[in-house]
C-alpha cells in the first residue's frame, strides 16, 4: 500500500493491475463454464433422446446429429460475427468456446469410432467418419452462407 496525495492508503498499481486482471479471467472462465455447462446439458439431452428413439441400432446417430447441429449453429454464429459485428467479447466466450464447444466435442465421436473398429464394424465406423466431416463441413459452410451478404 502507498499514500497517495489526499492522505488515503491505496494499493500499489502493479497490485491493482494484477488484481484487475485476475478478475477478468475470473469472469471470462465463468462466461466459458456456464456455456460449458448448458452445452453439455443440450448435447447429453439430444443424443440421449435419438439413442432412446433408436434403441437397436449401433451406429452413433445422436453423436452425428449433435455435431452436426453443432456445424451449422457454429456456422451461423461466425457468420453473424463476421458479417454484422454482432456480440459482445462476454457472449462469444459464452457462446462458442462454452456452450457450442461443449455441445460439439468430438472425444465421443472419436470414442464412438475407435469402438466401431474395435468391434470390426469398419463400414460403419468409415461411414460415421466420412458423414461427420463431410456433412459438417458442408453445414458450417450452409449456416456462413446463410448469414453472410455478397
Amino acid at each position: 500500500m502507498v499514500l497517495n496525495s489526499s492522505r488515503s492508503w491505496t494499493r500499489w498499481p502493479a497490485a491493482a493491475h494484477k488484481e484487475n486482471r485476475l478478475k477478468t479471467f475470473l469472469l471470462d472462465a465463468a462466461m466459458v463454464g456456464s456455456g460449458g455447462f448448458l452445452g453439455a446439458i443440450f448435447r447429453y439431452g439430444l443424443s440421449g433422446l435419438v439413442h432412446r428413439k433408436l434403441p437397436l441400432s449401433t451406429f452413433p446417430w445422436g453423436t452425428l446429429l449433435v455435431n452436426l447441429l453443432g456445424c451449422f449453429i457454429i456456422g451461423v454464429l461466425i457468420g453473424l460475427l463476421e458479417s454484422r459485428q454482432l456480440f459482445g467479447p462476454g457472449f462469444r466466450r459464452f457462446m462458442l468456446i462454452g456452450l457450442i464447444g461443449s455441445f460439439t466435442t468430438y472425444s465421443t465421436f472419436g470414442y464412438e469410432t475407435f469402438a466401431l473398429i474395435r468391434g470390426a464394424e469398419y463400414l460403419r465406423a468409415t461411414a460415421s467418419v466420412g458423414m461427420h466431416v463431410i456433412l459438417g463441413l458442408a453445414l458450417v459452410f450452409a449456416g456462413y452462407g446463410l448469414t453472410v451478404t455478397r
